[in-house]
């Protein structure tokens, strides 16, 4: 990877994903480029400068002259703010999709991210309700931690999607258009967790690619999607203007993680949580994220997953 220099001409650098490398490399005639994706991540638009001393022609020469990453193939990595074209050039406010936590059961546990109980052992579900385990406060569950194995919680993690604006009331959600994003796509490290829905049913991935970030599709046909009626400035709504879709989804912790620790020791490392007694507890931890993309805006969130297992 390395930086091209766009002092001089405009420069167009395009490379195929990894998956697109793939579908090319079967040869059997069925590869097709039908999708494009348009990004500037390393632009800062905060360098347009109306006020600079040598005229208009210099107020976004800083712009311009910023240098851009060459194209990589790293779906994980690359392209997390895409360009989009909009036909209604009216708009005032485009939608965004943010993590909820005011909800009791959806808010983030204390060390920044979601947390996956990856076996039994850990959440405090197994017969001998181990003292180690950190699933529970004495009998009470902890905030920000999932059970990836059992999903016997109540915990879950929800995003919302809308105008996150008070110029414009909940109640308006016509102001939206066709800006509702109605099917997302999801990517996760496969080796690590499998997306599920709240009854803990695995909901199956499109296809896992050579870096093991497993894609979902998800609509109301998956039973994460629904749309978010709620247009009262309720204190558990996140999106402050009009809404559209949310998605509620839990994470189940691949065999791997639950039945042994090598991903623990190749990818991870350890820390202190609270038991059952409140006591420090050692575990063993991987930190990974969740990327949601709205299919319609292009808009992306990553979400912070900790999954951990303790030590025994």
């Amino acid at each position: 990877m390395g930086f091209l220099d766009n002092s001089g001409d405009i420069i167009l650098d395009a490379v195929l994903t990894d998956h697109g490398r793939k579908l090319l490399a079967k040869g059997d005639g069925s590869f097709r480029i039908s999708k494009y994706a348009v990004g500037d991540e390393e632009i800062n638009y905060e360098l347009y400068n109306p006020n600079h001393p040598s005229g208009s022609a210099y107020y976004d020469l800083q712009i311009l002259q910023t240098p851009v990453l060459e194209s990589f193939t790293n779906n994980a990595s690359s392209m997390k703010s895409k360009l989009i074209t909009l036909s209604d050039h009216n708009l005032l406010y485009l939608p965004v999709i943010k993590i909820n936590q005011n909800l009791v059961n959806t808010k983030m546990h204390s060390s920044g991210a979601f947390v996956i109980a990856v076996d039994a052992n850990t959440e405090g579900t197994d017969a001998a309700g181990i003292t180690g385990s950190i699933g529970f406060n004495e009998n009470n569950q902890r905030t920000g931690i999932l059970f990836g194995e059992s999903f016997k919680d109540s915990n879950l993690i929800r995003v919302d999607q809308g105008l996150d604006t008070t110029e414009i009331s909940p109640a308006q959600r016509t102001a939206m258009g066709n800006l509702i994003e109605n099917t997302y796509i999801v990517q996760m490290d496969n080796r690590l967790g499998r997306l599920a829905d709240l009854a803990g049913g695995i909901i199956s991935e499109d296809y896992i690619d050579d870096d093991n970030i497993a894609f979902y599709t998800i609509d109301a046909g998956t039973g994460v999607v629904r749309n978010n009626s709620d247009d009262s400035t309720s204190a558990e709504q996140t999106i402050a203007g009009p809404r559209g879709t949310m998605i509620e989804f839990k994470i189940a912790s691949s065999l791997d993680l639950n039945t042994s620790t090598y991903l623990f020791s190749q990818l991870g490392g350890e820390s202190v949580l609270p038991n059952k007694k409140n006591n420090g507890q050692p575990v063993r931890h991987i930190d990974s994220l969740v990327r949601i993309t709205g299919m319609s805006t292009g808009y992306t969130i990553d979400i912070p997953v900790r999954y951990v297992k303790i030590k025994i």
